[in-house]
């Protein structure tokens, strides 16, 4: 067959070259000299844009993908294409279903659409939103999956590899190890003094103070822009602490507060920490290496041959004492602690901690009946710290263990001791009576018993024991209750506790015989003590104290708020605002207070906001979804895809409803829970295996109730628990 003289090959003739010469062959109506029709021009353009958009070197546009493959991201570089592409053997006969195929392919692409411009470039953007759209979100949960299940992995390794201690027969008389072996503890690095442009100012005069009042003077000057250090006892507290370690010509010189300038000194800290901020990768790389190398070292010990966790294995640093509250201590110094200062406690057998160079320990001992490793004296308060191993290590675990198992032998004599106490209410014995009524407290209110303080000596916090006059105020009757007792006063770690609670009668009228012709600021349990309290509740069961009761009304209050608020047919996140309400009775019985967060109101309008857009989008999605359906209905034969999208439709609205009930939960949690602190009585106060048994009855996942760090801690629970538990 002969060739046409116009330069264009016979139709014939171009079907039969091969895919590899189609492929790599310029469009005949781009070739110079040659004028393409508008059509070719605009796919000319189209195949443009997509080269420019995947950044693609320059390519033959006949080889280019269509718009949606490149968006929805199905095509690879020409490079693999032609790679992939193998050119036929010779001979091989073309077959006309490929030969149809390639025009399928031809007719197919939106160039060859007979629609307008504008139409035809809109519907091939909006193809390509929606299938990047699915693509996006089918990767981003394909991916939240796969770390589910790496973090799922990891722990389930880690729980193979675990000490069972639990399955252990437990040591007598009080041992509780018969092997410790540690480093010691970690000493905080010695003072490093100012560099030479940073100064310190007194009455506007340069000052060079000496290493240990130019540490001192450090301290304060990185809290220059904290509240403490605008109250005066926090200031008088520091300066008679700072003057203690100056030379005597400091301390002739400095002696108003006032007339000393930090400015500098606080300068430099805040360009330190700006500068620790912006650090580069590399920096914080190294930073994160050298602590790891630390928690190597010190973080570790052998307890009866196991490798355990260290929970607190750095010295405390140097710094100014803050206290809570109005504490009268507030300001004072706390001194570097020397391992001459240090007890060691280890086995015999073991090896020794080394101390730092050119230093000793206070003391090594060998006592197999305590948990500590070290401890020392601070000097503020006079109290002793100690290293303790970690929250899930087996020695505070058996300690939780034990603890829980006290609370429920308290179950079983508790009606006992209820009966006992409230026929005390009657005695004649005004200690008796005053027994009577502080156990009614601590029962029925889960007050602390607390111990007596020197006065002067910490905030002025009290307990059940400590009450004055001036915190109780009786009520005959108030807002519609009888003999209701109101009760405001500060608890531990100088949190508020007011309450208005109604009593029973007896109650009430030894409460008033107790405050007749007594000044505010007696006491209202003047003839019992938490020692005299404790030593009664021994004698009524092995073991009781008054702590005792607080583990156990809080546990028993878990338990039936579980069973009166949780069901079985409720969606999982219903029954996470179940159980988090339970734990907020429990917060709110146990008085667990938390400061309003200074980002409560802005982050509570981030996440309404949230829910208003949630809305929003599930409306449209119902939406689409009525039109998918009318439009199903009426050519659902002629075209299957409709029912297709009938289906991805209906599969979008479930999953926008079920993210919308996930914040409307947590909205619902973030309100009700901002002044509530809900995380003490879950890891102090609560018997873990109650959580456990409730998780198992529901289908729901421990780790929706329990962070990796609390299931640690309470492993043994996770793992001894059956179903049908019962505190």
């Amino acid at each position: 067959m002969r060739l046409k003289k116009t330069g264009r090959p016979d139709s014939k003739r171009r079907r039969r070259r091969s895919a590899e010469t189609m492929k790599t062959m310029e469009p005949r109506d781009m070739r110079p000299g040659t004028v393409p029709s508008p059509l070719k021009r605009h796919r000319y353009r189209e195949d443009e844009r997509l080269r420019k958009r995947s950044r693609h070197p320059r390519l033959n546009p006949w080889t280019l993908p269509s718009a949606s493959r490149v968006a929805a991201g199905k095509e690879n570089t020409l490079k693999k294409t032609n790679e992939s592409v193998k050119p036929k053997q010779e001979g091989e006969e073309r077959k006309g279903i490929k030969r149809k195929r390639v025009k399928e392919k031809l007719t197919d692409d939106p160039s060859h659409s007979t629609a307008s411009h504008s139409s035809k470039k809109e519907s091939a953007e909006k193809e390509e939103k929606e299938v990047g759209k699915r693509r996006i979100r089918r990767t981003k949960r394909a991916v939240t999956a796969a770390r589910l299940l790496k973090i799922q992995k990891q722990e389930e390794e880690q729980q193979q590899s675990c000490w069972r201690w639990w399955e252990e027969k437990k040591y007598e008389d009080g041992v509780k190890w018969k092997f410790l072996e540690h480093n010691g503890p970690y000493f905080p690095p010695d003072y490093q003094p100012l560099p030479d442009n940073v100064h310190f100012f007194y009455d506007g005069m340069e000052v060079k103070l000496s290493p240990a009042a130019e540490e001192v003077a450090v301290f304060f000057g990185r809290m220059l822009d904290h509240e403490y250090t605008f109250e005066e006892v926090f200031q008088a507290n520091f300066l008679t602490d700072w003057r203690k370690e100056m030379v005597d010509e400091e301390r002739l010189l400095i002696t108003d507060l006032d007339k000393c300038d930090f400015r500098e000194i606080h300068t430099m800290h805040k360009a330190t920490v700006e500068a620790k901020k912006n650090s580069t990768v590399a920096e914080k790389l190294a930073l994160k290496e050298a602590n790891q190398k630390i928690l190597e070292e010190y973080g570790y010990c052998l307890l009866d041959h196991h490798k355990e966790r260290i929970g607190n294995f750095k010295i405390e640093p140097p710094g100014l004492f803050r206290g809570r509250g109005g504490h009268p201590k507030k300001g004072m110094l706390k001194k570097r602690i020397q391992p001459e200062d240090v007890t060691i406690n280890c086995s015999s057998e073991s090896r020794v901690p080394v101390p730092p160079a050119g230093h000793s320990w206070k003391q090594v001992r060998h006592d197999n009946t305590v948990t500590w490793l070290a401890s020392w004296t601070e000097n503020i308060q006079g109290v002793t710290k100690y290293i303790m191993l970690n929250a899930n290590s087996k020695l505070k675990g058996e300690k939780d263990w034990e603890k829980y198992e006290m609370a429920r032998k308290l179950k079983l004599c508790v009606d006992d001791i209820r009966n006992q106490y409230l026929q005390d209410l009657k005695s004649e014995d005004m200690v008796t009576r005053q027994r009577a009524v502080a156990l009614y407290f601590i029962d029925k209110l889960a007050l602390r018993a607390e111990n007596e303080k020197e006065e002067g000596e910490t905030a002025d916090t009290v307990g059940c024991c400590s009450l004055r006059v001036e915190h109780v105020t009786l009520h005959k009757k108030l807002e519609g209750n009888k003999y209701v007792v109101e009760l405001d006063f500060l608890g531990k770690d100088s949190i508020r506790y007011y309450n208005k609670v109604s009593v029973i009668k007896k109650v009430f009228k030894n409460l008033n015989m107790f405050l007749e012709d007594r000044n505010p600021g007696d006491e209202l349990f003047g003839r019992l003590n938490t020692i005299m309290l404790n030593k009664h509740l021994s004698s009524l069961m092995t073991g009781l104290t008054a702590r005792v009761f607080r583990t156990y009304n809080a546990s028993i209050t878990l338990q039936e708020q579980l069973k009166e608020l949780t069901n079985k047919s409720d969606n999982e996140q219903e029954k996470l605002l179940c159980y988090n309400k339970a734990n907020r009775a429990v917060a709110i019985l146990c008085n667990h207070q938390r400061a309003l967060p200074k980002t409560f109101e802005q982050s509570m309008a981030n996440l309404q906001a949230k829910i208003d857009d949630q809305k929003k989008y599930l409306a449209l999605l119902k939406t689409e979804l009525k039109q998918a359906k009318k439009k199903a209905k009426t050519k659902g034969s002629s075209d299957p895809k409709l029912q297709t999208q009938v289906v991805d439709k209906k599969a979008a609205v479930r999953r926008c409803k079920e993210k919308l009930l996930k914040l409307d939960v947590q909205a619902i949690n973030r309100e009700e829970n901002k002044q509530i602190a809900l995380g003490t009585s879950k890891v102090s106060y609560l018997d873990p295996r109650i959580t456990v048994a409730w998780c198992k009855n529901m289908a729901v996942r421990i780790e929706k109730i329990y962070n990796k760090a609390q299931r640690d801690k309470f492993a043994w629970a996770i793992n001894m628990t059956e179903d049908d538990f019962e505190f």
